[in-house]
């Protein structure tokens, strides 16, 4: 089972969450806060696997509590919910440790499996809005650094030609359909190049791709 925690202030919000998230037999909804210094108390009581986190909240907003909660030994994941489309503070959440994030009006089936890859530890960005995130993270090209492109290469040729994608904001369909891959192997891929670049989300390695001028 995976434990979820819901952090909003709309308690309308929250009701849509659990009649989403409710009814799958793999998770549990253990508790729910309605802003950042209550989420916090939740968290510690409860020990959730994954918080499903608003980014704009009273009295503390996502992104202080996202650096806290990361900074918790064995912190659980996060995913942060937002109304926009390139919100500055999503970007700066995902830089503090978010493990991605959705727009709150996101497909139930698309959000049960955002949850469910998070929960694995598969960073999630929104396909309808990563170019946009993307773009504003690496603020378009700029002169390449040394130390970027000595990490690209320790990248396959394949692997570059998938991290450039990603920079460009493609969906993993999108990249495989590009690349003439299958969607099992552009994750694969990604999995490698995360690893490979000690990256945690698609911004970071977009970040990267750009640093080398490869944008």
């Amino acid at each position: 089972m995976t434990r979820l925690v819901i952090v909003d202030d709309d308690a309308m919000v929250r009701t849509g969450l659990r009649l989403i998230l409710g009814g799958e037999p793999d998770f549990d909804l253990a508790g729910e806060a309605e802003d950042g210094l209550r989420a916090m108390e939740v968290v510690r009581e409860l020990r959730p696997d994954v918080v499903l986190l608003d980014i704009r909240m009273p009295n503390q907003d996502g992104l202080v509590t996202t650096e806290l909660l990361r900074a918790q030994p064995g912190p659980p994941r996060i995913l942060v919910l937002t109304t926009f489309d390139a919100d500055d503070m999503v970007l700066r959440a995902l830089r503090l440790g978010a493990d991605g994030f959705l727009l709150k009006d996101t497909p139930p089936p698309r959000m049960i499996e955002a949850v469910r890859a998070v929960a694995k530890g598969e960073p999630v960005l929104s396909p309808s809005v990563a170019r946009q995130v993307i773009a504003a993270a690496t603020g378009g090209s700029g002169p390449a650094l040394p130390v970027a492109k000595e990490e690209l290469a320790r990248l396959t040729e394949r692997e570059l030609e998938v991290a450039v994608e990603v920079a460009n904001g493609r969906s993993n369909a999108e990249i495989a359909e590009r690349l003439y891959m299958s969607v099992a192997t552009v994750k694969a891929n990604i999995t490698r190049i995360f690893a490979k670049l000690g990256a945690d989300n698609r911004v970071q390695v977009a970040m990267k791709v750009r640093d080398a001028g490869l944008l």
